[in-house]
């Protein structure tokens, strides 16, 4: 019986198939670092000329080389350790702007969020999603102007939202439940601005996570807060 021809992979595949292992790979790495950085295993210099190296890796043996003299992070430290992907402050624009002038504008997926990002929505709408989003050190400043639109803003579960909005014949509301389950070192996105007859809110979800199952979430956790509040 003869042996069939095994017919090669198309290369473009079997690249596209190595550049999505290697960030893939990539990813882990940086959580990893963020993770040691956030229990003191690296100092900010160490963690920020790692984190640099990370992103000019090309192979995954550079990759390895990273995290390679540290311990192995938990399966409880990494899910305790911020979600948020880190940067290096190279990289991360100075700033950035969103326009919605009756109309909609959206900016979601894996993007690089700049230090000052600023969201005009006027007759418009405007979903800014963080969720996959990679910040830079230290604190990312969005400021948002809304005049008879809304704004909303989705940041991913490990992130600190500081809010000094002002509404007027609107709402300017941050949800900042998690607060208290935060690191020290967690990226903090700090939301100021103005609604006039418009809306501005921004949400702590899950990667994924819909609106509806946010608020099925959200009551959830009221319900167990007010049990946990009667039991004391």
């Amino acid at each position: 019986m003869s042996t069939p021809i095994q017919t090669p992979a198309n290369p473009s595949e079997r690249d596209a198939g190595l550049v999505a292992s290697l960030e893939a790979e990539r990813d882990r790495v940086i959580q990893s670092l963020a993770t040691h950085y956030a229990y003191d295993r690296l100092s900010l210099e160490a963690f920020e000329e790692r984190l640099e190296r990370a992103y000019r890796a090309v192979t995954p043996p550079q990759l390895a080389a990273l995290v390679a003299d540290l311990p192995r992070a938990t399966a409880e430290e990494l899910a305790a350790a911020s979600p948020a992907l880190r940067a290096p402050a190279a990289s991360v624009p100075a700033r950035g702007f969103a326009f919605a002038v009756m109309g909609g504008v959206e900016r979601k997926g894996a993007w690089m969020v700049p230090s000052h990002f600023k969201v005009f929505a006027v007759l418009g709408g405007a979903e800014i999603d963080l969720r996959e989003a990679r910040f830079g050190p230290g604190v990312t400043e969005i400021d948002v102007f809304a005049l008879m639109g809304g704004v909303e803003i989705l940041v991913p579960p490990g992130v600190r939202v500081e809010c000094s909005g002002a509404a007027m014949a609107g709402g300017f509301v941050a949800d900042t439940s998690n607060l208290g389950q935060l690191s020290p070192t967690a990226p903090v996105v700090r939301l100021s601005g103005i609604a006039i007859f418009g809306g501005v809110e921004a949400q702590t979800r899950f990667p994924g996570e819909s609106a509806r199952d946010y608020k099925r979430r959200r009551r959830e956790e009221r319900r167990e807060e007010r049990r946990r509040s009667r039991g004391r």
